[in-house]
């Protein structure tokens, strides 16, 4: 921080009082209206105003040992963003955020905030809610997309070596974009057609426009890294290929992309199908803006599961033209591993919160295609190890439920097309690549790894945690 920053921060303490500061009440974002979102696929979160920004960023208190940015699995200075927004330096707070984050407007739509940086905000423990941080970080990189002018591009001296990344989902973007800067010669590897892995395919446009993505994919273009598609590293190439052509270091975040399903009967039913491949047909391959790639519909769908991957299908089913979509999980509303926002919103479009209910067998017509699942009522009972209740069966309590489409959300495996084309890479019981920690490499020397691939799971803002830490080391 410069002189001058500290002299306006000063003054900006000195204006308004502590007091006045925790008097303000945090900001609520204006959305579209229920009724019309579900037919259409415009984003339902529609940004603050520019007064409303500034509102939010007075909240702040600028605290001497900020708690919220060890909340960021990234890092961002926080304070020192929101200070710039509260000062009218939105370009400034742009190129603060950039320092440590390169996909700002992806993180403020879709990182659960609640459960990181704003988790550790001091407004919560004075009783207040915390400072909307993700609207934050979304206004500034909302306003500098608005603003081109104002991009801050960081001078890049080349330094001659070659770095790979497989796959180009927020891991492999994020390790991309931090290599850029220190000045490697970065080449990103993508199977699919388009750039964004799981940004692309798994989040549906409601949630994050395919524009926003694309606009953070062509600031890393403009950091001089390159994109292939249509190249799946351990078939179409292999690593030892990629080191042959003087390829350095490479990083794998090539993702958990393999869908689980329960194992009970009926499951290789018509019209029963796995949440991966439902979005990845609507989102990525325009099934459902009339492209020639087909998905199945239903007037009836059932989704499985309870986290934020089940209500984008449910929503999505919603916008597909259901009449009834049911929302089967086998704990409480209150347990489901869901953002809050997303189980409000997908609950003011209509979609039923099936709790308590778990699916343990689906039911066919006479052409194969599912009519009915049986769903067996669950209790909860005494907490396990981690202190979560556990779902048991109600005996005898099963009931039966016409559908006829079921969505299967239940989680992911990591993709082992890498791992089983690696020589001697240790891989976990789970098909996870193992990694040291605190470097992201593996056992293999210059293989360094991050995501869901080392994760299983992970959320968009963990995996680049896991990419930036790889590039600084």
């Amino acid at each position: 921080m410069t002189g001058r920053d500290e002299q306006w921060r000063a003054d900006l303490r000195a204006a308004i009082k502590p007091k006045e500061r925790t008097a303000l009440q945090r900001v609520t974002m204006t959305m579209l209206d229920p009724a019309t979102r579900i037919h259409s696929n415009a984003e339902v979160n529609c940004g603050l105003t520019d007064e409303q920004a500034h509102h939010e960023a007075t909240r702040c208190l600028d605290c001497a040992n900020p708690q919220c940015v060890t909340g960021c699995p990234v890092g961002i200075d926080i304070p020192g963003f929101i200070k710039r927004v509260e000062h009218g330096d939105i370009a400034g707070a742009a190129a603060t955020i950039k320092l440590t984050s390169a996909l700002p407007a992806v993180c403020g739509r879709v990182c659960p905030q609640e459960k990181q940086c704003e988790s550790r905000c001091i407004h919560n423990r004075m009783g207040n809610q915390p400072v909307a941080i993700g609207y934050l970080e979304r206004y500034v990189a909302d306003w500098q997309r608005a603003h081109p002018e104002t991009e801050q591009h960081p001078d890049v001296v080349p330094n001659g070596h070659k770095v790979a990344v497989v796959g180009s989902g927020p891991s492999g973007l994020t390790y991309a974009g931090q290599m850029a800067m220190q000045g490697y010669d970065v080449t990103v590897f993508e199977a699919l057609h388009e750039v964004g892995g799981v940004l692309k395919y798994g989040i549906p446009e409601f949630r994050l426009p395919n524009a926003v993505v694309d606009h953070e994919i062509n600031g890393l273009r403009e950091l001089g890294v390159k994109f292939v598609t249509n190249c799946v590293v351990g078939k179409t190439i292999t690593i030892d290929q990629l080191r042959e052509q003087g390829f350095e270091r490479i990083f794998v975040g090539s993702g958990a992309g393999f869908p689980r399903f329960m194992n009970i009967a009926g499951e290789n039913l018509k019209g029963v199908m796995s949440s991966n491949e439902y979005l990845t047909r609507i989102n990525l391959m325009e099934a459902g803006r009339g492209g020639d790639t087909p998905v199945m519909t239903g007037k009836v769908v059932a989704v499985i599961g309870g986290g934020n991957t089940a209500m984008d299908s449910s929503r999505t089913a919603l916008r597909m033209g259901a009449e009834r979509v049911l929302l089967v999980y086998r704990r409480g509303r209150e347990e489901m591993p869901a953002r809050r926002e997303e189980i409000e919103h997908a609950v003011e479009e209509g979609v039923e919160l099936f709790t308590l209910h778990n699916p343990v067998e689906y039911l066919g017509d006479d052409t194969g295609h599912v009519r009915a699942m049986r769903v067996q009522r669950m209790e909860l009972g005494e907490p396990d190890a981690s202190g979560r209740r556990s779902p048991v069966p109600v005996e005898g309590a099963i009931d039966e439920i016409a559908v006829d489409l079921v969505i299967v959300a239940v989680g992911v495996s990591p993709n082992s097309l890498v791992p089983d084309s690696v020589e001697g890479l240790e891989v976990s019981r789970r098909g996870t690549i193992v990694v040291d920690e605190t470097t992201m490499e593996s056992n293999v020397p210059g293989l360094y790894a991050g995501g869901d691939i080392v994760r299983g799971g992970a959320t968009v803002i963990l995996a680049m945690g896991d990419g930036r830490r790889a590039a600084s080391n």
